[in-house]
C-alpha cells in the first residue's frame, strides 16, 4: 500500500469528536471515543479504518489517488 504515510493515525478522543467531526469524512459513519481514526493530509479529514485502507489501496507514494483504467488515451 503506496499510500500509508499520507495519514495520521489517532485515537478518537471526545474532544476530536466534539470539535472537529463525529463522522468518517468519507462515508459519513458514526466515529467512536476510543476507535483509531485517521487524519487524511491531503483532503484535511477524518477518515475510518476502512475508509482509510480502501484509499490506501489506490494512492501512491505522493498521496495521489491512481484512477483504475481511466484516462483520454
Amino acid at each position: 500500500m503506496g499510500g500509508e504515510n499520507c495519514f495520521v493515525e489517532q485515537k478518537a478522543t471526545k474532544e476530536i469528536l466534539l470539535r472537529v467531526t463525529n463522522v468518517c469524512g468519507q462515508c459519513y459513519e458514526s466515529l467512536c471515543e476510543g476507535e483509531n481514526i485517521y487524519y487524511d493530509m491531503s483532503t484535511y479529514r477524518y477518515l475510518c479504518q476502512r475508509c482509510k485502507d480502501e484509499l490506501c489501496e489506490r494512492m501512491n507514494d505522493e498521496c495521489e489517488i491512481e484512477e483504475e483504467g481511466g484516462g483520454l488515451f
